[in-house]
Formats: C-alpha cells, sequence, structure tokens
C-alpha cells in the first residue's frame, strides 16, 4: 500500500539520514520527499512510501518517532502515485476541454492533496453543484464559503474551501492530518490557473 507520513524533525544534517534508515529496518519503500517547511531549526516533510510490511501503520509511526526529536505528526493512506505528474495532467485536460474545467478540477484535486473527496458548492446557498466520486450528498452546514482561500476544521473533517468563479472548492481529508499551509497554496494555485484556461467559459457543473 501506499501510505503518507508527515513528520517533524530537527533540521541539521544527517537527521534526514536516521529517518531513511528507519524506514529501511521498517521494510518501507521511501518513494518521495515533500518538505513543506523549515522554520526554528525544525522542518515538516512529507513521506510517501510503499508499505507491505506485516506490522500495523501506527507501528511503522511509532518505529520512525524513535529517532532523537523527530514527531511523526500523522500516517494515512494516499493514492498519489510518486514519479506521475497529475497537476500537469489536469491542466492538460482542461486546456482540452475549457468547458468542463471545474468539473475537471473537482474530480481530479482529491489526488493531488492525498485527501478524500472534492464538491464544489454554490456560494449563494451552499448546495452541493458537482462532487467527486467519493463525495457525499451533504456536507457539514458551517460556512464553508469564506472570502479567501481557507482551511479549517469541522465535523471531524480538514476542510480547504478556495473560491473560483460562483462557486468554493471545498476539499476534505479524514485520515490524514490538517492540510498545511503549503497545500493550501497549491490548490488556491490550481484553482488560479484553472480559472484562467477556462477564459471566462460559463462554467458547466
Amino acid at each position: 500500500m501506499l501510505l503518507r507520513l508527515r513528520v517533524s524533525l530537527p533540521d541539521r544534517p544527517g537527521v534526514l539520514g536516521q529517518v531513511a534508515r528507519a524506514f529501511g529496518v521498517m521494510g518501507a519503500d521511501i518513494l518521495q520527499v515533500t518538505v513543506l517547511e523549515r522554520q526554528a531549526g525544525r522542518a515538516v516533510d512529507d513521506f510517501t512510501v510503499s508499505w507491505s510490511g506485516v506490522f500495523e501503520p501506527g507501528e511503522l509511526r511509532e518505529r520512525i518517532g524513535v529517532v532523537p526529536g523527530t514527531r511523526v505528526e500523522a500516517v494515512w493512506p494516499t493514492r498519489e502515485v510518486p514519479g506521475a505528474t497529475p497537476d500537469y495532467d489536469l491542466l492538460g485536460h482542461v486546456a482540452a476541454d475549457p468547458d468542463r474545467a471545474y468539473v475537471t478540477l473537482v474530480d481530479a484535486v482529491p489526488d493531488l492533496v492525498s485527501a478524500e473527496w472534492a464538491v464544489a458548492v454554490d456560494s449563494a446557498d451552499g448546495t452541493i453543484v458537482h462532487g467527486s466520486w467519493q463525495a457525499p450528498e451533504t456536507v457539514p452546514a458551517a460556512d464553508l464559503t469564506p472570502l479567501r482561500a481557507s482551511a479549517f476544521e469541522e465535523g471531524g473533517l480538514h476542510l480547504v474551501s478556495v473560491p473560483m468563479d460562483g462557486v468554493h472548492l471545498v476539499v476534505a481529508r479524514s485520515q490524514g492530518p490538517a492540510f498545511h499551509r503549503a497545500e493550501l497554496d497549491k490548490i488556491a494555485r490550481l484553482v488560479g490557473i484553472v480559472s484562467v484556461l477556462a477564459g471566462g467559459v460559463s462554467r458547466t457543473i
């Protein structure tokens, strides 16, 4: 299975190597490392690993956490295949069929940020106008239409909401950690590019 681990670790030489060795001892193959932030002597990295061991993911989390100064913040399944370019594929599909730009975005974005589902919510009345294949029929009744891109928690879900042309893109994650600001920025940038590629075409949702 593919797992994503969010790890906070000291930002000094050698620590990343210790974490990599700990993964190797557990039989986890590191496929990708994404640096989310570096500040105040610490780093937050997302590790994507291939994991076929006999242990539960929680034990993998405990074993990695024994590296001095290291804290595993979350472990959760991911469908984001390292080495693939799903963000470029998304933009290619949008450019080829701008009439369906926002439908394409809603369907594709969960896999881009290791989330479970996404919906387009009407900014005026909060109704769902399109959802990805795992999206529920209803979403939490909290305000999902802030004026600017935001990350928050509601009903046990970690959510991101980004305004786009009369609707809000809402992305949800239940198994993993809260959305990092780097992920929020990625989603907001994708929305901006998709809006440009759509070129003012009336959205089809």
